[in-house]
């Protein structure tokens, strides 16, 4: 099913309006901290799409902090998971250094305040950012403990009326009936529903971000970052990785 022509147009002038999902892994390049050169790429994937395509992005933290590893280890997990939120806001910076040298306006703004370097979220100001052909990258995750950035992720793409929500996975090109890594026999899966990913646990992303796309009938792409131009590809509505509709 090739996603270009079926889905709805939440963007200005029937521009195609897309909330992308990366990884804080992504952003480190599969080791601590932030990796210039990987975060480049994507910048650099991001912006061959500017003007075609509305672009909202929400970003992990993992490669600085994760909350709950973190609560394992004795830390109270609410302490714990508001580093995890510096940690995105973090990422968010640096993609948004790398986005605007390559002349992409772009705005950040942060569920947690701190107005030195982002601007409050606000989705009708988010919206409006959008329209005027600026990328917006979410940091801070939802502002509140407890909450996953997959289920930020559908949440900001709810409240900024997003067309499909984009899962850019590290190491996998889609989803599977079983880890790939570890069963020979997994399948790589090039649709897929929200109630079967629910019934046979697969584990596409949290399930109340699964729950949140599947009762408001918001489509998902899970892509994988690997593939030469996969996320200007996966932004554009190509047909890549899974499709995971109601």
């Amino acid at each position: 099913m090739d996603t270009t022509s079926t889905a709805p147009t939440g963007g200005t002038g029937g521009r195609r309006r897309v909330l992308l999902k990366l990884s804080g892994e992504v952003f480190g390049g599969g080791k601590l901290g932030v990796d210039p050169e990987t975060v480049r790429s994507v910048a650099k994937q991001i912006a061959a799409t500017v003007g075609d395509v509305e672009v909202a992005i929400v970003v992990g933290g993992g490669n600085f902090f994760r909350g709950a590893e973190l609560s394992q280890s004795g830390m109270d997990r609410s302490r714990a998971d508001y580093m995890g939120m510096l940690g995105t806001v973090m990422n968010c910076l640096a993609l948004q250094d790398f986005l605007e040298q390559d002349g992409v306006e772009t705005r950040v703004q942060s569920a947690i305040t701190m107005g030195q370097v982002a601007e409050a979220y606000i989705p009708r100001r988010a919206i409006r950012h959008l329209e005027k052909g600026r990328v917006v990258i979410f940091g801070a995750g939802a502002g509140l403990p407890y909450f996953s950035t997959d289920t930020v992720a559908a949440q900001r793409a709810l409240e900024v009326h997003a067309d499909e929500v984009l899962m850019a996975k590290s190491g996998v090109d889609g989803v599977y009936t079983a880890d790939p890594h570890k069963d020979p026999t997994a399948e790589k899966l090039d649709t897929l529903s929200y109630d079967e990913a629910l019934r046979r646990d697969i584990r596409v992303m949290d399930q109340t971000a699964m729950t949140m796309c599947k009762d408001n009938k918001l489509a998902m792409v899970v892509f994988g970052m690997e593939g030469e131009g996969n996320v200007t590809r996966a932004i554009r509505g190509e047909k890549l990785g899974t499709l995971v509709t109601v």
